[in-house]
């Protein structure tokens, strides 16, 4: 009761305006087609209400349509939570490894992001996703993975009734050399026969139906697959990303230490708590994290400064080996290239076999920089931002990186 009454309470009205977006309006458009088919699908064609099964199949239906729905609205309308504008740590000695954030006019707390999109620090941002038109963090992470979870296990239900309603109403009309199938039908025979005839009209928005289920399935289930990844590791995308470059900055460096994650809890159940309570409201406020043993509660924003200090590591510079036309879901990239594309508006930038990129952030088989346009490695010239697949580029070898490192650290190397 808690969780709907947030929902309903918006701050203000401008919450709606959320819905005006392509990702709500093509999420929820896909949600209202794939079930509205399935229960006509069912009730008209294949499995009648008035029996056992035809009952309890349509409550189902109805029953993942709401729970989509619900944790859908959730995701959005409750959001990720903000750092409170003006925001600073309660002991002031701590100012020092914090970064300040000029937009809010507040300390970065631990885990937090700036969003260009949302215009605010984030807590414990993961991504801001186009899809719910708001980012992905803190408060509606649950929300968000269980309706990436929900949302294909109700497709692969209404991907069986659009299959089944097709291969019960075509199965006299037509040969299709299926005569060694047998598969019982007399749950689904209709007597009299259906009010509204199967015609031409409706097995085109059946078998459309059909290929939204199926798509959306695939789509979404790799979704889940890599935050639920995340979550067992108590990581969020982005602190993915920072780990990597620490690791690349003692590698590079040569330096006598080990990067440990402090946030990974070293059990899965204990990280996957983080996330979902049986209250619906995760643990903490979203500023003070719980570490793990012999780590300090700054340890990765420790790590941001040292990588924001040291230019070699705050871009990561990459030759291009692989031309990319700027595709959003490559087909010749790769099929893990192709289901794993970002879900964001940022863009995609076209690549030429030579040219030189310096990578920010990214993913496992995607990586976000920026292209520089100019001949000359120098900082502040021309550059176009964006993603690109990870296949397509190489790190520059390290004769090519020594130039940036600092006067010292050439000497020690």
């Amino acid at each position: 009761m808690g969780t709907f009454c947030s929902v309903i309470k918006f701050e203000n009205l401008q919450e709606l305006k959320r819905l005006c977006h392509w990702g709500p309006i093509i999420a929820l458009g896909v949600i209202a087609i794939c079930s509205t088919m399935a229960m006509i699908d069912s009730v008209l064609w294949y499995w009648p209400l008035h029996t056992t099964g035809g009952s309890v199949n349509f409550i189902m239906l109805i029953n993942w349509t709401v729970m989509i729905l619900y944790n859908y609205f959730n995701a959005m309308f409750i959001g990720p939570g903000f750092v409170p504008l003006g925001w600073k740590p309660e002991n002031s000695q701590d100012n020092m490894y914090l970064q300040y954030c000029k937009v809010c006019q507040a300390y970065k707390a631990p885990r937090s992001h700036h969003c260009r999109k949302c215009n605010r620090c984030v807590m414990k941002m993961d991504h801001h996703c186009p899809w719910i038109n708001n980012c992905c963090g803190y408060q509606n992470h649950a929300s968000f993975t269980l309706f990436l979870l929900l949302a294909p296990l109700g497709c692969i239900h209404a991907a069986f009734i659009f299959v089944m309603t097709m291969y019960t109403q075509l199965y006299n009309r037509l040969s299709f050399g299926w005569n060694t199938v047998k598969i019982d039908m007399s749950a689904a025979r209709r007597d009299p026969l259906p009010i509204i005839p199967f015609g031409l009209a409706a097995f085109a928005a059946t078998l459309f139906a059909l290929g939204l289920a199926l798509g959306t399935t695939i789509a979404v289930g790799m979704l889940f697959f890599i935050q639920m990844k995340i979550i067992l590791r108590n990581k969020t995308s982005i602190e993915s990303w920072i780990e990597e470059k620490a690791k690349d900055r003692i590698q590079y460096y040569q330096l006598d230490e080990v990067f440990v994650f402090p946030y990974d809890m070293g059990s899965r159940w204990k990280n996957f708590k983080q996330v979902f309570t049986w209250s619906g409201v995760p643990e903490g406020d979203g500023l003070a994290w719980p570490i793990r043993e012999g780590c300090h509660q700054y340890s990765l924003t420790i790590e941001q400064l040292k990588q924001k200090a040291d230019k070699r590591i705050r871009s990561v510079r990459y030759r291009v080996i692989e031309d990319y036309s700027g595709a959003c879901c490559p087909l010749n990239k790769g099929i893990k290239t192709f289901f794993t594309s970002p879900c964001t508006e940022e863009p995609r930038i076209r690549l030429q076999r030579g040219e030189f990129i310096l990578a920010t952030r990214g993913l496992r088989y995607w990586l976000y920089g920026d292209k520089i346009l100019d001949d000359a490695f120098v900082e502040g010239v021309s550059r176009i931002r964006g993603w690109f697949p990870r296949n397509c580029v190489e790190k520059c070898p390290c004769d090519v990186e020594t130039d940036q490192a600092p006067e010292g650290e050439k000497k020690n190397r």
